[in-house]
């Protein structure tokens, strides 16, 4: 598999399809995903309200659902899109964001994906492991330390759910049990700028609203994304214009430049 081209031609396709991403997202994060998500040529909106979320996620091409800013109303309102959007076979992005961090967390993520069916699963290492039985810590919403390695435990969460999950950090592995692929690009920046894990869920689902393979649709995004980091932080000078300078990287990134950088391995 020629994994350049491959990228660039879903990175076109979500250009010319616009697909329309609902999200279900936290506070803290709103403005920054919804830009990124514009920039790489996707559509957002943020609806939270129950009275309307089955029918937003209705017309979504895809489904994105964040716990990061976490209440009972909201968990509610995440069930019914989840729920609307799989009997519709619109793709449903679980990001369990500070699983591991409080019981109501774990417990919370641990419903979500018993109750829904969740497409992909993405989160840092301690998220997945802690929803997973791996046993996580998390730091707040922050990664903390697994006894087992990602890419390891990737393959295996995503055999025991019946789905794709993918382990972010330094290096992404992405899994659907007995694939596994990691992605090395990205940059140490990222980690300087609250709201960067949430956005990669949203590429994420950008991608996989144009294609129907999961881990395809998560390397590829995942190798986008990072490379958009990389060409970013060249021209930044700290966090502030790093963040900037990631939503043009992400918005002009294209073509050969796009196809000789992305560092995907299939494992």
């Amino acid at each position: 598999m020629n994994w350049g081209e491959l990228v660039i031609a879903l990175r076109q396709k979500v250009r010319e399809v616009r697909p329309l991403i609902h999200h279900i997202t936290n506070l803290v994060v709103t403005n920054l995903t919804a830009n990124v998500t514009l920039a790489v040529g996707a559509s957002p909106v943020m609806a939270y309200a129950r009275e309307e979320v089955a029918d937003m996620a209705r017309l979504a091409r895809a489904v994105v659902l964040n716990m990061g800013t976490l209440t009972a109303d909201e968990v509610e309102a995440m069930l019914l899109a989840g729920r609307a959007a799989s009997a519709a076979g619109i793709p449903v992005i679980f990001d369990p964001v500070g699983a591991g961090a409080t019981p109501f967390r774990t417990a919370t993520a641990q419903r979500i994906i018993r109750e829904l069916h969740i497409d992909i699963l993405r989160g840092n290492a301690s998220e997945i492991a802690a929803v997973s039985g791996f046993g996580g810590q998390t730091r707040g919403v922050d990664a903390g330390e697994i006894s087992v390695p990602a890419g390891q435990m990737a393959r295996q969460v995503a055999r025991d759910l019946g789905t794709v999950v993918v382990v972010t950090g330094a290096t992404d592995y992405i899994s659907d049990g007995e694939r596994l692929i990691a992605v090395a690009n990205g940059h140490a920046l990222l980690t300087t700028v609250t709201g960067t894990g949430c956005s990669a869920t949203s590429v994420i689902a950008a991608f996989r609203a144009v294609e129907a393979d999961g881990v395809t649709a998560g390397a590829a995004a995942l190798a986008y994304y990072g490379l958009a980091a990389e060409h970013a932080a060249a021209t930044s000078r700290g966090p502030a214009s790093f963040q900037v300078a990631l939503l043009d990287a992400l918005y002009k990134l294209e073509g050969e430049d796009l196809a000789r950088g992305v560092k995907i391995r299939e494992l």
